[in-house]
């Protein structure tokens, strides 16, 4: 049987979820974005449960959604991209507002809905090689995972369409300038560092924590229909003919010839 796409493991008081797909850098197909809710679901209702740190086994965090997985237009490919970004999207609301604190431990690359898993996050570590590309509109698609909603709270307007429009990669020490992540550690520490915090938030004031998760997210009150939003957006474009050619050309390694606009 083969392993889950998402693994769930309890130390103590502190859970660690890890994105399981190493062979395909984590990459997030249906099955991956069903398991992450049923993950973030068994966190939010284990009241053993009081620190949560999320991370990707092996070399990567998460390189987003996958691209391969994705069924050719003719075959209902907005419906399928549909039906991933709800668990996805889901995934991402359990998190947000649960009692909890997380903890994003960020090995490698986090990319496309990657950062958005960052993003949400309470607190983000990254490792010292550590690299973040949004990616959506290289690839002629629109940004899902909430990324429009909390990039721009996050690093401010401009930042954020830089980051979404030019798809500029940031380093770790540029995501901590810019207040992507908190905290950069080396590689080899990184796991045990995010671990580190976790405990220590573990042994304090949970409803303290609790309560002040729920005025946040209370702030974050848009954030799920605008989540909606991007779904509908990324599952119109996705039937795109710049869809079709950026995927095409990032499937086949070649650089994308996008359409021109049509005049009118």
């Amino acid at each position: 049987m083969s392993a889950p796409s998402v693994q769930l493991e309890t130390r103590g008081a502190v859970a660690l979820v890890t994105l399981n797909r190493p062979d395909h850098s984590n990459t997030l197909n249906l099955q991956m974005a069903m398991d992450l809710l049923a993950a973030a679901m068994a966190c939010a209702r284990n009241a053993a449960v009081r620190a949560v740190v999320l991370t990707g086994a092996g070399r990567h965090f998460s390189f987003g959604g996958d691209l391969r997985a994705m069924p050719p237009r003719e075959l209902s490919l907005d419906g399928h991209i549909r039906e991933l970004t709800t668990y996805l999207h889901a995934a991402i609301s359990h998190f947000v507002r649960m009692d909890a604190p997380l903890v994003a431990a960020v090995n490698g690359t986090a990319a496309g809905a990657g950062v958005g898993l960052v993003a949400m996050a309470d607190l983000a570590l990254c490792g010292r090689s550590s690299r973040f590309n949004l990616a959506y509109t290289s690839v002629g698609l629109t940004p899902d995972a909430g990324t429009t909603f909390l990039l721009p709270r996050i690093v401010g307007h401009k930042r954020a369409m830089e980051l979404l429009l030019l798809n500029r990669a940031l380093s770790a020490d540029e995501a901590l300038g810019w207040g992507l992540v908190n905290e950069v550690a080396e590689d080899g520490a990184l796991l045990g560092r995010a671990l580190a915090l976790a405990e220590r938030l573990a042994h304090g004031p949970g409803s303290a924590y609790g309560a002040t998760k729920r005025l946040i997210a209370h702030s974050l009150g848009a954030l799920e229909s605008q989540m909606v939003r991007e779904s509908e957006a990324i599952a119109a474009q996705a039937t795109s003919a710049d869809a079709a050619e950026g995927i095409g050309a990032f499937l086949e390694k070649r650089t994308p010839r996008f359409p021109g606009r049509t005049p009118g």
